[in-house]
């Protein structure tokens, strides 16, 4: 697995702190990206949170997610949250060690009572102190918040910096950017009350037994009440490895509602997103398709990465993001001068370098600045590196109606559907049918087709997808 080391530098410990006017959490943040530019320890927020004990749970949720390796369990990950000031709301995100859950802690306008909210993202440090200390606020516990250091610690001199070395796998940038491109085509799917997510919640498995890490199941809302069945059914969403949802049961006595995202129920698996209703927040897992598998090898940001045409509105509309905390494509479209379907392909390779997020519950991308280089994530992808081989050794025509692609000894044909989706012969379309991203021999013919580098041309359809010429 490809790994790079990122240093995060913090002033001092996170920690919780008392004092006659009541507890204090101090988040400390690392390098980050602000409307300013760069900045070694940025400030985002400075005030009180409105439900103090649901926050420290919700946020002790997130930390414990990114600690956690589901899949084939190792020693614990230390990897801290990313977190992200909208201007009017903090969110804080991590990845599971495997990449196979996804976490995120959404605290709204009503949720905050302070100064103003920031804008950009960084890091923070949750060490395994303030994990304890967060486990013991209560609900009656007065709460103060700050993000960032405070006046003493940017005016002192000789403060102690502490230094955390973190090899972060490049999966992880895969990952963010494969769950905006799956949570955007979501829809809510159940909502249930509180005492009936505390009840289903904790009905389900902690360990690999009987409905172990490979197993896969459905729930389907049947009145008020969830249920589990081994198929699915219309309305029903996909639950596997229902142990990963396990980290949400700190947070259940403070809930007010659980809503389930998906997609429309289908015969093979798929990734769903789990979000438990707080007093002024939003806390949600985003579960992969199964235990074993990863987010990143998801491959639903290939066409966009594929897609040369995207690049520059990708550059254009880039400029224009300003860590809103909802991105409307129509409004980009405008100030741009692109279509929505351009500016929505653009959305999509930028959630490959990590700037773009997806909100199942608004139905919206956000902007957020993660610490990746632009093309790290097309760099790192296997199958986009070995279609661009394919390219580069001429291992592409049109015969007959059909792209022809050779590799080595053999060849394999490439074709349109009515609905102008790519499908292939080899062995890997035979297995995942498109349900995990286009295979390498699909990709070279997309590259071809942008690049002009096919005899018989390329066009686009309305939707901005390439499409070989002679080959509908």
């Amino acid at each position: 697995m490809t790994q790079a080391v990122q240093t995060y530098t913090y002033l001092r410990s996170s920690a919780v702190r008392n004092s006659s006017a009541g507890r204090s959490l101090t988040l400390e943040t690392s390098g980050g990206a602000t409307l300013t530019g760069a900045a070694a320890n940025p400030r985002f927020f400075h005030g009180f949170l409105t439900a103090p004990a649901a926050a420290a749970a919700a946020l002790l949720t997130v930390a414990s997610v990114a600690a956690t390796r589901y899949y084939q369990p190792l020693r614990p990950a230390s990897l801290d949250p990313v977190v992200t000031a909208n201007g009017d709301r903090l969110r804080f995100e991590s990845f599971s060690g495997c990449c196979g859950v996804y976490a995120r802690l959404d605290v709204l306008p009503e949720g905050l009572d302070g100064n103003n909210v920031g804008h950009g993202t960084t890091n923070v440090d949750v060490n395994h102190p303030l994990r304890e200390a967060l486990g013991l606020i209560g609900a009656t516990d007065p709460l103060h918040l700050a993000i960032g250091p405070d006046e003493l610690a940017v005016t002192t001199l000789d403060g102690r910096r502490v230094e955390k070395r973190v090899p972060l796998p490049d999966r992880w940038l895969r990952g963010f950017a494969e769950t905006q491109v799956l949570a955007a085509g979501f829809d809510l799917r159940i909502e249930v009350s509180a005492a009936e997510a505390v009840r289903f919640l904790r009905s389900l498995p902690r360990d690999s037994g009987r409905f172990g890490t490979r197993s896969t199941q459905w729930v389907v809302a049947a009145g008020r009440v969830l249920r589990r069945t081994s198929r699915p059914v219309p309305g029903a969403v996909c639950l596997s490895g229902p142990e990963r949802l396990a980290n949400l049961q700190r947070a259940l006595r403070h809930a007010l509602a659980l809503r389930v995202y998906g997609p429309p129920a289908g015969t093979s698996p798929t990734a769903a997103v789990w979000e438990v209703v707080l007093p002024g927040m939003r806390l949600s897992l985003m579960l992969s398709p199964d235990a074993a598998r990863g987010f990143s090898g998801e491959g639903g940001v290939l066409a966009a990465l594929a897609n040369e045409h995207a690049d520059s509105d990708a550059e254009l509309v880039s400029a224009l993001l300003a860590w809103e905390p909802r991105i409307d494509p129509a409004e980009l479209a405008e100030q741009a001068g692109l279509t929505t379907e351009r500016v929505r392909a653009a959305l999509t390779r930028l959630g490959a370098a990590g700037q773009i997020g997806y909100d199942t519950a608004e139905a919206a991308y956000f902007h957020r600045q993660l610490p990746y280089d632009s093309g790290r994530a097309e760099a790192q992808n296997p199958r986009l590196r070995a279609a661009r081989a394919l390219v580069a050794a001429g291992a592409v025509r049109l015969e007959g109606g059909g792209a022809l692609v050779t590799v080595d000894d053999h060849v394999q044909r490439v074709r349109v559907g009515p609905d102008g989706r790519l499908s292939c012969t080899c062995l890997w379309w035979a297995k995942y049918r498109g349900g995990r991203g286009p295979c390498k021999h699909a990709l070279a013919v997309s590259l071809c087709s942008n690049s002009g580098s096919v005899a018989d041309g390329r066009a686009e359809d309305g939707a901005g997808t390439t499409v070989v010429e002679g080959m509908r």
